[in-house]
């Protein structure tokens, strides 16, 4: 069953973005006009809200050869509508979900060394599409408030502020990288507005109006969209979009709580509080406690257990989700693919490691969920990960042995170690 979950999801992994260039190299671009694509590549159908997270990391392993085109279509699109694409099918963008996740997927590339595109004009792009207004975003606002005021916009104003630090984040570590420090200073500025919605008596981000006020009555377990019914959050609850900003700034997340121990006891809160009638309409599907594995806000939670006095609580939670939530029945994929996110997180999972920073070019290692897998990567290389006792009991990590050294103390694999090729060992036991 094992394998045929695994290779499903590699399918579905690789059937978007689609190359809707013909065969001469021309296609229709987001204003209409017809363009000739470099290497007669244009793809579109980018669920970028949640593949940054996990499928374009995953592309840049296993499908290296196509990140250069994915980033100049993001480029290209830029050219034609003035910002970087939302939510792309055919072409055109259909802008239904928030933040501008473009952005962590060119820093994500940038920083594992792709240099198919021009990084001037990305980072160019990058800074208009976060200073210049387009639809769902108001720059002026967000940086006069530092946050999203709710009375402000017609909803999901947590979530917005929240989205656009992890977008921010990334223009900082690039900007920092290509030497903008001016850039890089004021982008790392604004990721930190997280904090103006962060609630110190219910330790939840939560909605604040104009005048500083918090939004009431506040129920951290009420799931949000704008679909259903208007509020704060997006798909999603105050205890789910609590954790947006530890994708980046775990230190900081730490600062807020008071300390290791304490964020600790916050994912130990979020893993065990149940949700009295969960609505899947509204994101609250394949639920462990608070974390929903049915819509990609939750996707990198169980990996912070990596930075917590109880990492194994982490590999824990994953091994359930594996066992759980992906069936090899027609119903075994909890709720939407999304464009291959829930069956990336699957792959990269059972393999043992999970990206939760997109500027940091690094994988978080867990426990693997198999024995022995081989990846056969594009430069001709292998990289084997090796769990020779991994079995539905030994399911715990104690040990990484990486080319015949010791990973410690908190475990993370970088890009470069997996694309030079070698051997990743794991030491599994039952407890």
């Amino acid at each position: 069953m094992q394998k045929q979950v695994f290779y499903t999801c590699l399918y579905r992994l690789f059937l978007q973005p689609a190359n809707i260039a013909d065969v001469d190299g021309k296609y229709r671009g987001a204003d209409d006009s017809v363009m000739v694509a470099v290497n007669k590549e244009y793809y579109s159908t980018l669920s970028l809200w949640d593949t940054y997270r996990a499928a374009h990391p995953l592309y840049t392993i296993l499908t290296p050869e196509r990140v250069n085109g994915f980033i100049r279509s993001l480029m290209a699109h830029a050219n034609a509508t003035g910002f970087l694409p939302i939510w792309t099918a055919w072409g055109k963008d259909n802008y239904c979900m928030i933040g501008n996740h473009a952005i962590p997927v060119i820093t994500d590339a940038y920083n594992k060394g792709f240099r198919g595109f021009d990084t001037t004009l990305a980072l160019q792009q990058m800074i208009r599409s976060t200073s210049v207004n387009h639809i769902n975003s108001n720059w002026q606002l967000l940086n006069r408030f530092g946050y999203y005021p709710f009375d402000s916009l017609d909803n999901e104003s947590v979530s917005r502020t929240l989205e656009h630090g992890v977008d921010d984040y990334c223009i900082a570590v690039m900007a920092a990288k290509m030497g903008k420090k001016e850039i890089a200073d004021q982008y790392y500025k604004r990721s930190l507005y997280y904090k103006h919605v962060y609630d110190p008596l219910t330790m939840q981000m939560r909605g604040k109006d104009s005048k500083g006020n918090w939004r009431t009555p506040f129920n951290p377990l009420t799931a949000t969209s704008p679909m259903n019914n208007p509020g704060d959050y997006t798909e999603a609850n105050a205890w789910q979009y609590f954790w947006t900003p530890a994708q980046y700034d775990i230190p900081g997340m730490m600062g807020l709580l008071g300390g290791k121990q304490q964020f600790t006891a916050q994912l130990d809160s979020f893993f065990t509080i149940r949700t009295p009638n969960p609505d899947k309409y509204l994101g609250q599907e394949a639920m462990i406690g608070q974390y929903a594995h049915g819509n990609e806000p939750s996707h990198h939670i169980a990996y912070l257990y990596a930075y917590s006095e109880t990492p194994a609580k982490g590999q824990y939670y994953i091994h359930q989700v594996i066992r759980d939530f992906y069936k090899h029945t027609p119903d075994g994929m909890i709720g939407n693919d999304d464009c291959g996110q829930m069956s990336a997180w699957y792959i990269l999972s059972v393999l043992g490691f999970y990206q939760v920073n997109p500027a940091d070019p690094s994988f978080v290692l867990s426990s693997p969920q198999i024995a022995k897998a081989i990846l056969h990567l594009q430069n001709g290389k292998t990289f084997t990960v090796e769990a020779p006792a991994y079995s539905g009991r030994n399911i715990y990590a104690s040990k990484y042995i990486l080319n015949n050294h010791p990973i410690k103390p908190i475990p993370a694999l970088s890009y470069s170690a997996i694309m030079q090729g070698g051997r990743l060992w794991v030491q599994m036991q039952s407890r």
